[in-house]
Parts: structure tokens; C-alpha cells; sequence
């Protein structure tokens, strides 16, 4: 049923600052979206007609536990990705997402899959060429102020869980050279030659996973 007033959402992420970026991209929306809760490592606790997982650093596919997110409720979860191959959508729908939203979209295309998706379509939506590359620099992501692009963000803050090049390409879904790109360019940006001085950078920098729930 069509939202009598603007669709309430939290905002899903295991990083503060890719959460709230989110939450400033919506907030000229506020008539028609409703950010009322924004976590990091936290469950959804709020009554809420949506949630919008991010994925920057996250598992994805048929490995995200989305129930955990939503506690039970009946929010509808929304996974927001710049990830948009085929088998890796079914199997986040298969997980429970109620639709899948690429990270190419414009602001305005996303509120309107957010109030569309809340009154009830199965939406996917990916960018016109269905691309599975980096488009678009959406939100915020750590490092953004040192120059590193989101892939490059997500490739690092990886890094600093302690995940291997292997098991990268396994959770951002890219391939070992596209890793390897990324890891290069990154180390180069920041000043840093070697994995260790890659993860003791981070840890300074804003990579360290956060704990968080600010309901609004």
C-alpha cells in the first residue's frame, strides 16, 4: 500500500562514516524518506518500513544473515551494492532481500526505489548498462579525504579485518588482479609498502569496523 507520509529507513553498515554519508545523501529527501535509525555492527531496533543494508565491506549474497538485522520485524531490506552480477542478486534475494539496488543510481533514483520497494514491488535496480564496476562515489567511505576511490576503500578496510587477497575476492566479489589493482593504488596514495604498515594505517585512518545505533 502506498506510504501516507515519508517511508521510515535505517540506515545498515559496520562503518560510521559509510552510514551517516548515507543518511546526508537522503536527508533533502526528508518529505518522502525518513532516516530514523543509522547503525554500525547493531541490529535495527526501530519501527521502520525499510532497512538499507550497505555492503561496503560486508558479506554478501547467500552468506548475509539479514534476519539478524531486522530482529524479527517486518521491515523490508533493502541491499544497496555496486556488486550487480546475476547469481549474486538471486542469492540475496534467496537471503531474504526483498530487492537489490545498485550503487550507480542517482540519490533522486534511489528514494524513488526506496518508496517504491515499500509499497510492495520486487525491484531490481542496476545501472543502464548493468555494469558491474564502480560507477558512481555515493555517500562517504573511509579514506575518501586521502584520495582512495570507494573499491579501494573497500579493498583496504578488507585488509584490516585481516582477510586475505583470496578471501577479498570472495567477500567484494571481484577478481584476484582487480585485488591486487586495487591494493597497489591504495598503498601507493598512502604512503605505505607492506600489508602490516597497510593495516596499522587504517587503524589510524577510520578502517576499524565501529559500534553504533543513533536513533532519530
Amino acid at each position: 500500500m502506498p506510504a501516507a507520509g515519508p517511508v521510515r529507513v535505517a540506515l545498515v553498515n559496520d562503518y560510521e562514516i559509510v552510514v551517516r554519508g548515507l543518511a546526508a545523501v537522503l536527508a533533502p529527501y526528508a518529505d518522502r524518506i525518513a532516516v530514523v535509525e543509522v547503525d554500525a555492527r547493531r541490529p535495527v531496533v526501530s519501527d521502520v518500513d525499510v532497512v538499507l543494508y550497505d555492503t561496503f565491506g560486508q558479506t554478501q549474497g547467500e552468506a548475509m544473515d539479514l534476519e539478524a538485522l531486522t530482529v524479527g520485524s517486518e521491515a523490508r531490506v533493502v541491499v544497496f551494492s555496486w556488486n550487480v552480477g546475476r547469481e549474486l542478486i538471486d542469492q540475496a534475494r534467496h537471503a531474504g532481500a526483498a530487492a537489490y539496488v545498485a550503487k550507480s543510481v542517482s540519490p533522486d533514483e534511489l528514494v524513488d526505489a526506496l518508496v517504491r520497494i515499500h509499497d510492495g514491488e520486487q525491484l531490481i535496480v542496476v545501472s543502464p548498462e548493468g555494469a558491474e564496476a564502480e560507477t558512481g562515489r555515493f555517500g562517504r567511505w573511509p579514506g575518501e579525504e586521502h584520495g582512495l576511490s570507494p573499491r579501494e576503500s573497500e579493498v583496504l578496510a578488507l585488509i584490516c579485518q585481516g582477510l586475505s587477497n583470496e578471501e577479498i575476492t570472495e567477500r567484494a566479489f571481484i577478481g584476484i588482479n582487480t585485488v591486487k589493482t586495487h591494493i597497489r593504488t591504495a598503498y601507493r596514495k598512502i604512503g605505505v609498502t607492506t600489508r602490516s604498515q597497510a593495516v596499522r594505517w587504517g587503524m589510524e585512518h577510520g578502517f576499524a569496523p565501529d559500534r553504533l545505533r543513533e536513533r532519530r
